[in-house]
């Protein structure tokens, strides 16, 4: 192969070198994108907030009376069973994981003075009536949020209201059922 073979081969290659770039050149000027300040999208925020709102509008409507018909107490006995884990129920029962439960309805949340609550439960400010722990046992988390207890919750109506009223009758005045 002599040098003038050579020389067609490498101009060959350089040219189709050439070709490509000047094609990708002329493709980003003809195709011109422009780009945005900030990447990313808009989110409509008032959306959201809305559908939370009307949510929780609609979880303090409960007709507690009703809810606490559908209750029995064995039954909730039987459900605490996994509550067991980590609280205590009997008079004079020590904190485990979780605070003792004797006497919680009627309590103030975050009452007992011997275990370290979450900062959201003890800034939280209200007492263990009914309806708060029907809204408690639903989905802790975002009952109260930042609270430390990360229970999944119950979601049939029946074993809340018989786990409520199991906790109501283990305590010294247990409070009249609406």
């Amino acid at each position: 192969m002599d040098s003038f073979e050579i020389n067609k081969i490498v101009a060959a290659v350089l040219l189709v070198a050439l070709l490509v770039i000047g094609i990708s050149k002329l493709s980003s000027v003809i195709f011109y994108v422009e780009k945005p300040e900030k990447p990313g999208y808009v989110i409509e925020v008032e959306q959201v907030l809305t559908t939370s709102t009307a949510t929780v509008a609609e979880e303090e409507k409960v007709d507690i009376a009703a809810l606490m018909a559908l209750g029995d107490v064995t039954s909730g006995e039987k459900i605490f069973k996994k509550c067991a884990a980590c609280h205590s129920i009997v008079k004079g029962g020590k904190n485990n994981i979780g605070p003792a439960l004797y006497n919680v309805v009627g309590r103030k949340i975050g009452g007992v003075a011997d275990y370290k609550y979450s900062k959201a439960l003890v800034a939280y400010g209200k007492e263990w009536n009914f309806e708060e722990l029907n809204g408690f046992l639903i989905k802790p988390a975002k009952w109260i949020k930042g609270t430390k207890m990360a229970y999944a919750g119950l979601r049939k109506e029946a074993d809340r209201a018989s786990v409520i009223k199991y906790l109501n009758k283990n305590s010294d005045n247990p409070l009249p059922l609406p």
